[in-house]
């Protein structure tokens, strides 16, 4: 009876959710009529575009102008902040009422600050030498040799869902898996889509992201929150707030157009 009670509330909360979350943030916000937000510093591509949030350009900076305006926030009445990765997940009070940078939902961190609900959760990613003449398709992905951190999620994915014909090779950590690929051992493995963007423009000389896996909420991906002071009574109006996004597409529609489109990196099919 208390879980059908629960769902029904939440439901309810939904339905309501932009007049809802509006409300919810009254005073609780560190200046009224004002949402705090901070990102990194600086704050990089496909998350910001530019290093300028106030643009509202980028996927970061996108969900957060969208979710302020889900609560009752205009664009002006954002306040952008910087601080580094580390400082913001530090106990103690904060200087801004949301941060977003990346910071993926754990257990350790979590008790220490309060994490929003997951606005994003990274999909597996194809890193090759080089793309040239490859096409994202399972059949060109079964052709190539594949390399895999053990006691990891690609390995399983590689090994039963590619399936490639010829075996995969394992090693220790990602940074093995890199130095393989350059001395030319192995053609591909999996990364999630930020590291594997990551490494293909610093790390890895040509090598380029050949396509990604549709994320699945209910595999044990990366899954990034929204950073607040442990205790912020702010967190409910959040998450109500991003659920509601998820719900009518505004999440999915602001992936499409900065991390599916800019980057350019297509689905695998």
């Amino acid at each position: 009876m208390k879980t059908q009670l629960i769902t029904t509330t939440l439901a309810v909360m939904l339905l309501a959710a932009p007049v809802f979350a509006q409300s919810c943030a009254d005073g609780k916000t560190l200046t009224e009529g004002t949402l705090t937000i901070a990102t990194g510093n600086p704050a990089y591509y496909p998350w910001v575009m530019d290093d300028a949030p106030e643009s509202g350009k980028g996927y970061e900076a996108a969900v957060a102008y969208a979710l302020a305006e889900r609560m009752g926030f205009s664009a002006s009445n954002v306040e952008w902040t910087r601080t580094s990765f580390d400082q913001a997940i530090q106990p103690g009070a904060k200087d801004f009422d949301l941060n977003i940078q990346q910071f993926s939902i754990t257990e350790d961190r979590d008790k220490v600050v309060d994490f929003s609900i997951s606005y994003y959760t990274a999909p597996m990613a194809v890193l090759v030498r080089s793309a040239d003449k490859l096409e994202p398709s399972m059949a060109e992905l079964k052709g190539l040799v594949w390399g895999a951190a053990a006691s990891t999620t690609g390995l399983p994915m590689i090994t039963d869902t590619i399936a490639p014909t010829a075996s995969t090779l394992i090693y220790d950590d990602n940074a093995n898996i890199v130095e393989a690929m350059k001395a030319g051992q192995i053609d591909a493995a999996l990364f999630d889509l930020p590291t594997a963007l990551y490494l293909s423009a610093v790390v890895l000389d040509g090598g380029q992201v050949l396509g990604q896996f549709p994320a699945n909420e209910a595999t044990d991906l990366d899954r990034f929150g929204m950073i607040m002071a442990e205790g912020n009574s702010l967190k409910e109006c959040v998450d109500v707030a991003l659920s509601s996004m998820k719900a009518d597409g505004t999440l999915g529609g602001i992936e499409a157009t900065w991390l599916q489109e800019t980057t350019g990196v297509p689905l695998i099919k």
